[in-house]
């Protein structure tokens, strides 16, 4: 979602006559904007980015016509401190006002002081903006903007605000539009989005709008993706629609959090471990070829050795593809901030540690099960970064597997989508050749 935010802004920049360059360029100071994005859903985020404006700060005395703004969540939570700790900050501005931007760089140039502007709800949908898309074959598309729910866990509902859902005529008209312009795969994007619809009074809003993206595959639309749904809120009817409709991928995000009841209660997810696990059969049942990941929190306030235990229990049943762990966060101004019995540091980071390493035997004995299958492969990038893999070209399989093909003279552009057969598998990639 942030990335997506991000498109928009690059777009914005470009429309006011801009070009992109490089961070080794932004670093030495040889730039007009430096614009930054921010996350604040964990700890390390905000470390991050003083660590940068702490850069920055030399290459805005020797180039002072340098502008930099700072976005996001992170800008909208710490406004205040932000100008503080970091005035050489020309712009801050947050999630519900990205449109804002060019208004208040020209403004902090004008004036030479800097200009904060945090809004208290959405004005204008980021993706009516104009973009610069990370790729041309797939597009992200927001469907809609912040959450109704309230994990005691979570910043996003604080900054993001409650849920605001496009129209579905927007959204399927941007849909059109980024097929028109090359793109073949879409991912729908919404904090939860089997809620879509609640807004304008339409609970099968979603599950209508899979199909209606259906209805594009003759158009070139190749493939659906959608992140992320809420696992007290995934009904029968968006899986009906998931499995009914031909380009909406077997591949399914659903966030566990914990496997224990009690802690889920803490956390304020309205689901139980046993509706988790039935959810998850229904789903398999439907879709077989289904992949489903997740995410798990590690070391929430009070949690116990049983409580973790039982984490690993549903992880064992479920059988994800992958997970995204983490280790708990607190987030000044969530409720958990200010639960008692805050795990210790090396009590949270062996749990973590002993998570990993099921995890990852269970990611493993997924990917050595595609062995010896033949899948649909869109291709994403030529793969540089490790020498066994040096002239492999790398795509994502309809099940969300990364893959890395032997070419063998293969002449396949980023988009395309071919067939190969699995020779190999790690926890990571997979390898395959062409058929």
């Amino acid at each position: 979602m942030n990335e997506h935010d991000s498109e928009r802004i690059a777009g914005m920049l470009e429309s006011m006559g801009y070009k992109p360059t490089t961070l080794d360029a932004a670093l030495k100071g040889k730039v007009d904007v430096f614009a930054i994005n921010t996350c604040a859903v964990r700890e390390n985020a905000a470390n991050k980015l003083y660590g940068h404006l702490g850069q920055l700060a030399t290459q805005k005395r020797l180039n002072p016509k340098m502008q930099i703004a700072v976005g996001g969540c992170l800008a909208q939570k710490d406004k205040e401190q932000m100008v503080m700790r970091a005035p050489w900050v020309d712009v801050v501005f947050g999630t519900h006002n990205l449109h804002g931007l060019p208004e208040l760089l020209k403004e902090a140039a004008k004036t030479s002081k800097a200009q904060v502007e945090i809004l208290p709800q959405l004005v204008q949908f980021p993706s009516t903006l104009q973009a610069v898309r990370k790729t041309n074959y797939s597009a992200w598309v927001s469907i809609s903007m912040g959450c109704n729910n309230s994990c005691t866990f979570c910043i996003v509902p604080l900054l993001r605000g409650r849920e605001r859902d496009r129209r579905p005529d927007e959204i399927l008209a941007e849909v059109k539009h980024a097929v028109k312009n090359g793109a073949s795969e879409v991912i729908l994007l919404g904090q939860n989005v089997n809620s879509y619809g609640t807004e304008f009074g339409d609970r099968n809003a979603f599950a209508k709008l899979l199909r209606a993206c259906g209805e594009l595959e003759s158009s070139g639309l190749k493939r659906v993706r959608f992140t992320s749904p809420h696992p007290a809120a995934f009904t029968d009817v968006v899986l009906s629609a998931m499995s009914e409709t031909n380009n909406v991928m077997p591949n399914l995000h659903m966030p566990l959090q914990s496997g224990s009841d009690r802690i889920l209660r803490l956390m304020r997810r309205s689901y139980r471990a046993s509706s988790f696990l039935k959810t998850l059969e229904k789903v398999r049942n439907l879709i077989p070829e289904v992949a489903i990941t997740t995410d798990i929190i590690v070391g929430f306030p009070d949690e116990t050795d049983e409580d973790f235990e039982k984490t690993l229990e549903v992880v064992k049943e479920a059988q994800f593809s992958s997970a995204y762990t983490f280790q708990y966060s607190i987030r000044p101004g969530t409720v958990a901030a200010n639960m008692p019995n805050q795990i210790p540091k090396d009590v949270v980071q062996h749990r973590f540690e002993k998570l990993l390493k099921i995890q990852e035997e269970i990611t493993l004995s997924g990917q050595k099960a595609q062995l010896g299958k033949t899948v649909s492969v869109m291709i994403s990038a030529h793969q540089h970064r490790k020498d066994d893999l040096n002239g492999r070209l790398s795509g994502i399989s309809e099940d969300g597997r990364l893959v890395h093909i032997n070419t063998s003279g293969l002449n396949a552009k980023p988009g395309e989508i071919v067939q190969v057969n699995i020779i190999s598998a790690t926890p990571y990639y997979l390898v395959a050749d062409v058929v």
